[in-house]
């Protein structure tokens, strides 16, 4: 008899507390209806700041409560802010309890990411607005566009990867030629070195022929029978370029022609619209 006292106490208290807080959750389901009221009240007049309050307090009151989201989540897409439309559209379609207002939601949730060119997100936001109302051709016509763009855009950024590899092979090609133009003006140093020193050579041997020639004249004077002797003349040295050759060569090597390839840009889509979005 002892026993039973206390367990009927605490079954009391339990039961009270569940009580306790079923009222209080109903009662603060009722105030969030009302926030709601109040919101679409300041959405009639065009006063925006006061129904995202309304909003605000409702989503507080009865944080499972996806119309508050979902609505919300509309005003901030005709308010121009598309992040905070979207996470509030998935919060709505997370929550909610029908498939009619999933579908809604992740509907709504696909153009705001079509209104931010996130075409990925888009799409898959899109097939889950399908997976709850396979049959809605808003939806499928959006699903269509945003693949569309997704491929658009995945088609010019491997463009631009194509043409950031031309550019890196023309710098390579541009670097290639002036090596080639700094080892043909090194050659040009070197033939003109040698000609210098042919020049000084050529020098010291007309000097010795003079000098031989004196030394000839001399001699027949002395001797009067000594017969002439022919003067040497001077030989090209092997391996030697002609001034002729080394300008065709420097003209050849400067006529080389870079090659650059043109950077494609993808036609961007014009004229293709997200169609209207879904009302509560």
């Amino acid at each position: 008899m002892n026993i039973i006292k206390p367990v009927l106490l605490l079954l009391i208290i339990f039961f009270g507390s569940q009580a306790e807080a079923q009222e209080n959750n109903r009662k603060d389901q009722r105030e969030a209806e009302m926030y709601l009221e109040e919101a679409e009240d300041a959405l009639s007049e065009n006063d925006f700041a006061s129904a995202e309050a309304a909003y605000r307090k409702a989503i507080a009151k009865d944080p499972d409560n996806p119309t508050a989201k979902y609505n919300l989540g509309n005003l901030y897409y005709n308010k121009e802010k598309p992040s905070e439309a979207g996470e509030r559209l998935n919060q709505a379609g997370e929550i909610a309890d029908s498939k009619e207002t999933k579908h809604k939601a992740f509907h709504n949730l696909g153009n705001s990411f079509m209104r931010q060119k996130k075409y990925k997100e888009a799409v898959e936001a899109y097939k889950d607005a399908l997976r709850n109302n396979p049959r809605d051709e808003e939806t499928r016509y959006n699903l269509a566009l945003a693949k569309k763009m997704l491929e658009e855009e995945q088609q010019q950024q491997d463009d631009q990867d194509d043409g950031e590899g031309g550019d890196n092979q023309d710098q390579e090609q541009q670097e290639d030629q002036e090596d080639q133009g700094g080892d043909g003006e090194n050659e040009q140093e070197s033939d003109d070195e040698g000609e210098q020193e042919e020049k000084e050579d050529e020098g010291d041997q007309q000097e010795d022929e003079n000098e031989g020639e004196g030394d000839q004249e001399q001699e027949q004077d002395e001797g009067g029978d000594q017969q002439e002797q022919p003067q040497p003349q001077p030989q090209p040295q092997q391996g030697q370029l002609s001034p002729e050759q080394i300008k065709s060569l420097l003209e050849a090597m400067n006529n080389e022609e870079r090659k650059v390839q043109d950077k494609i840009n993808a036609e961007k889509a014009k004229g293709a619209k997200v169609k209207t979005d879904k009302d509560w």
